[in-house]
Parts: structure tokens; sequence; C-alpha cells
């Protein structure tokens, strides 16, 4: 999977043979084939395994938040590991743009990963609802599904390269009241 990722993040997709990827790997083209079948679905049982170390690792980050967290706090949780691969750029911000482009199109199985999805979603909720009352929790999931969009497009954007010339600290700096900001929403100054 690592060596899968590796090079599709430095070649792309379609640049990529499967001899390729069991050379870096040093395995056997047949036992490649044999376990996944092809190509095609060992890139995307690649693709699955990065969307689900974000995922985890997106959940990881929000742990820490609870009902007296700020909205920044929220943010910075929420879209932290998006922000590390902004700012680490390279192969990690390469592998997030393929997760985001292929995630604009889910392929068939990815409904299994639903309540990966939700997980960071509904950790955050006592927070938002501290932070927003009067909202109901339909809105609130709606905006965090909103900022995970958001998140997806600034990697996907020229605007996720020119972050990635900056330090980690400045990245947040600038997408931390962004990303409040989007969870704020306008009726609630």
């Amino acid at each position: 999977m690592d060596a899968t990722l590796e090079l599709l993040a430095e070649r792309g997709e379609d640049a990529v043979t499967l001899r390729d990827i069991t050379d870096a790997a040093e395995a056997n083209v047949a036992a490649v084939s044999y376990h996944f079948g092809s190509l095609k679905s060992l890139r995307d049982a690649a693709i699955e395994h990065a969307l689900e170390r974000y995922l985890d690792s997106q959940r990881d980050a929000v742990l820490p938040i609870g009902p007296a967290s700020t909205l920044e706090e929220v943010a910075a949780g929420f879209g932290g590991p998006m922000m590390r691969a902004l700012a680490a750029g390279g192969g990690e911000l390469a592998v997030m743009r393929i997760v985001a482009r292929v995630a604009t199109n889910p392929p068939a199985g990815w409904e299994r990963l639903a309540a990966k999805f939700d997980q960071p979603r509904v950790m955050i909720l006592p927070a938002l609802r501290a932070n927003l009352p009067g909202v109901e929790d339909e809105e609130l999931v709606f905006r965090s599904r909103c900022v995970a969009g958001l998140l997806n497009w600034l990697v996907l954007a020229p605007i996720g390269v020119e972050l990635g010339n900056e330090p980690a600290g400045q990245v947040e700096r600038l997408l931390v009241p962004v990303l409040a900001g989007a969870f704020r929403g306008t009726s609630h100054g």
C-alpha cells in the first residue's frame, strides 16, 4: 500500500504500472495480482487506505475537543490533519489531493466508511452546540460537512500549492479563522 501511494503521489494515477509498484515494494507481481486482481483495484485499495488513515487522524485530532472548546479550537482540530498535509507539501499533500479528488466521486464500497466520516462530526457536536446555541444539530452537521468540503477544495486548488510553501504555524494562522467562520455561519456573529 505504501509503495503504491508513494508512486501515485510521485507520478500520478495514469503513470504507474503494476510492475512499478511491485518493484518498489519488492513484491511478486503474481501475488499482488492474486490479492488485488488488477492495478485499478490495488490503486483503489491504496487510496481507500490513505483516506482511512486521514479519517483516523482527524478523529484523534478532535478527541480533546469538548463543550468548553472554542470554535477556533474545533476548527484547528477538525482541520488539523489537512492543514498539516498542506504545510508538509510533497508526497503527503499529493496523496491528500488524490484522496480529495476521488472523494468527489467516490468509488463503490466507500459507503462502508460512512461511520468513519461521521465520527469526527459527531465528536465535535457538543462544542458546536455550546458555541452556537439555537442552531439545530442537522445544521451543525451540515456546516461540518461544508468545512470538510472546503478542506478538500483547498488541497485540490492552486491555493493549496501556495500554502505548501508556508510553515505549519502560518497555514494554521491563515486557515483556522476561515474554518471557524464556516462553523459559525453568518446568523450567529
